[in-house]
């Protein structure tokens, strides 16, 4: 076991994974309003939309008028998610300081996801890998489904690896390890992590997980005593996935930085600023907070 770091670095992707998925529309406004919250309570890094099709996700068809709409803070990185060449040509216009793209470490997943094997998907990345470089923007892979995938069960160590030496081969400067349905337990998280530092090194990973089975908080502890000290999160608990049926959402930034806190690791946010930030998105969504703790202290405001 590693010493556990003394500050962890959080991306609450909750504007644009969390989002994503919502079957209303929510107002570019709000989101703007979302991502002022945030940066308000302390986060640095904030994944903010994404470049696709409005037909495949009309929620981020208003990409360039949040990006546009934003006032932007020094120290805080806003990444997008440019899933092709033609995406990441629309993004230059909004000045993202990273871009994200994806692979799978499921062959099913793949085909299911943008109906190209993995191999093929990698293939597609690759020039807006090195168009982001060129242009001096950093560029972060997410791995999905390292640990399960809803058609295969199981997803094998070898297959992480695979992915991860197919991400390094074409630039990807980090990658996250992606629980994508929320069914890793601790020790299969971590050899998943292992599987990924062959090719990167510590501080070039990041956690993604979801807490279908509750096992979110557990994941990132498992995690954080590997060395990694980067983690991905969405307030509130939003989000999913629209290709792994049942999945629920991300693991709530609420809840991991309870987590850290009170294990004495520094992350620089302000936690009641962070569960008000919470409170707005899912007041304006019509629903309850998915976090456990912002819902603890919500009631013990009450009282």
């Amino acid at each position: 076991m590693n010493p556990l770091p003394h500050r962890v670095k959080l991306v609450d992707v909750g504007p644009r994974d969390g989002l994503q998925n919502e079957k209303q529309p929510v107002p570019a406004a709000v989101k703007i309003e979302l991502v002022h919250r945030l940066q308000d309570a302390g986060l640095k890094e904030i994944e903010v939309t994404s470049y696709v099709s409005p037909k495949w996700v009309p929620q981020m068809a208003d990409n360039h008028e949040v990006m546009q709409g934003i006032q932007r803070r020094q120290g805080v990185r806003y990444s997008v998610l440019t899933p092709n060449l033609k995406g990441f040509e629309a993004s230059l216009a909004d000045r993202p300081d990273e871009i994200v793209v994806f692979g799978a470490a499921s062959e099913a997943f793949s085909q299911k996801n943008i109906n190209c094997s993995i191999a093929e998907s990698i293939e597609r990345f690759a020039p807006v890998v090195e168009a982001a470089k060129a242009k001096g923007i950093a560029v972060r892979g997410a791995m999905s489904c390292t640990v399960g995938c809803p058609y295969e069960g199981d997803v094998p160590p070898s297959r992480v690896e695979y992915l991860a030496g197919l991400m390094k081969g074409i630039g990807v400067e980090h990658v996250g390890v992606a629980d994508t349905i929320g069914v890793g337990t601790p020790k299969k998280v971590q050899a998943a992590f292992d599987a990924t530092l062959k090719h990167y090194d510590i501080d070039s990973v990041s956690g993604h997980f979801h807490d279908t089975y509750g096992q979110a908080v557990g994941n990132t502890l498992a995690a954080l005593e590997m060395g990694v000290w980067q983690f991905d999160a969405s307030v509130a608990g939003l989000g999913g996935c629209p290709y792994a049926k049942g999945a629920t959402g991300n693991v709530a930034t609420e809840d991991v930085v309870y987590l850290l806190h009170g294990m004495g690791i520094d992350t620089g946010i302000d936690l009641d600023a962070l569960i008000d930030a919470g409170a707005y998105i899912s007041e304006q969504l019509g629903r309850p907070t998915n976090s456990r703790v912002a819902r603890a202290v919500l009631a013990k405001r009450k009282a």
